[in-house]
């Protein structure tokens, strides 16, 4: 059998062809794809949308002529697409022992990758908020990759995650959430609080050590492969950054909540092995769950910007019916410190909430 000859079961099954809006892309794909598909037995008929995320890549899976085994095709156009993080960070991980898609093909020119296939279900898709120790052993997985990808950290490898850039991201939010989405003027009062909170947020944030940073290490992005290992998917912007973060990321995550015995436990278990593998974790848990948090807070701010960016500007409204969760992120870790306090007033005047009274942590 070669590799244009489909087996026959499949051939009864014919897949819809990707949509291109641009004909000469489509030829480009076509051509790359024939010239490819005897080195990796791929079956290019068998192409077909396995995914599009938030940016302007799409994600496509092809047959092989191994039943078992299928490919994946990252369509990435260069205009708006740079994949050489991508192709820099997916041998980084390899390089950690982390269990990424290998780049088996790249059109440079053209931006069309060919990937490993690490399956069809994600860890979002499995785990249950209701149901927490059916989870704990997913997060026990996503705990090692962490480990491993933070052992394997240099510095100047990948670009900085430096003031400039956590500022930037901060500004999302009044730009955008505030500012575009809620339709209210970031000025005066407002705008002087957004700025006091947003200092002592970078400010505490840049205080962290630094370690290879994934930015998206959320359930969403791993993969169940039914080994020992989890996937990990969509690192290409990858930098040099505070420890807190990728943890931060997995326990506060975009797409679902638990409750915060949950995430105290596995944040523990995170911050045990941390230590263990003489990452620089702080020795006193509180101070280092006080640091997550704040960590956390600024992912929340610019998450919530760039849901409703993609919204506003990119008609992807879906992402948007999630910020609710952000913004009680954000409310949650706000009324906990009293420097904070400036930023639980515009959160309460932006979304017409009450203030939350009782107990608050100072500077620890």
């Amino acid at each position: 059998m070669t590799a244009s000859q489909p087996p026959a079961s499949r051939a009864a099954t014919p897949f819809p062809s990707p949509a291109w809006s641009d004909p000469a892309r489509a030829e480009a794909f076509s051509q790359w794809m024939e010239r490819i598909a005897p080195a990796h037995q791929l079956l290019p008929d068998t192409v077909r949308l396995a995914s599009a995320d938030a940016s302007f890549r799409r994600y496509f899976r092809v047959d092989t002529s191994d039943a078992a085994r299928t490919r994946i095709v990252m369509d990435a156009p260069p205009a708006q697409e740079n994949s050489t993080p991508f192709v820099q960070v997916a041998k980084l991980m390899a390089d950690a022992g982390v269990t990424a898609p290998r780049v088996l093909e790249w059109d440079e020119a053209n931006g069309f990758l060919l990937l490993d296939d690490l399956g069809l279900q994600t860890m979002l898709d499995v785990v249950d908020p209701a149901r927490p120790d059916d989870a704990r052993p997913l997060y026990a997985q996503a705990i090692d990759a962490l480990i491993l990808w933070q052992k394997a950290s240099r510095p100047e490898v990948l670009p900085p995650y430096d003031q400039a850039l956590l500022e930037r991201e901060l500004a999302l939010f009044p730009q955008w959430y505030i500012g575009q989405h809620r339709g209210l003027p970031v000025e005066g009062k407002l705008k002087e609080r957004l700025e006091r909170s947003f200092r002592l947020i970078v400010e505490n944030n840049l205080a962290a050590p630094r370690v290879y940073v994934h930015r998206d290490f959320m359930p969403r992005n791993l993969m169940v492969t039914g080994g020992p290992a989890l996937g990990v998917l969509d690192f290409q912007d990858a930098v040099h950054g505070p420890i807190t973060y990728d943890i931060a990321s997995l326990m506060r995550d975009a797409f679902l909540s638990w409750d915060e015995e949950f995430v105290l436990d596995m944040t523990v278990r995170y911050w045990q092995q941390a230590r263990k593998a003489g990452l620089p974790v702080d020795e006193d848990f509180g101070a280092f769950y006080r640091a997550v948090e704040w960590m956390g807070l600024q992912r929340h701010l610019k998450v919530a910007g760039i849901f409703a960016r993609l919204t506003l500007r990119d008609g992807k409204p879906k992402y948007l019916a999630d910020t609710p969760r952000f913004i009680a992120y954000i409310r949650a870790t706000a009324s906990r410190y009293t420097e904070l306090t400036p930023l639980l007033r515009v959160i309460d005047e932006v979304e017409g909430t009450q203030a939350v009274t009782g107990f608050a942590y100072g500077r620890v």
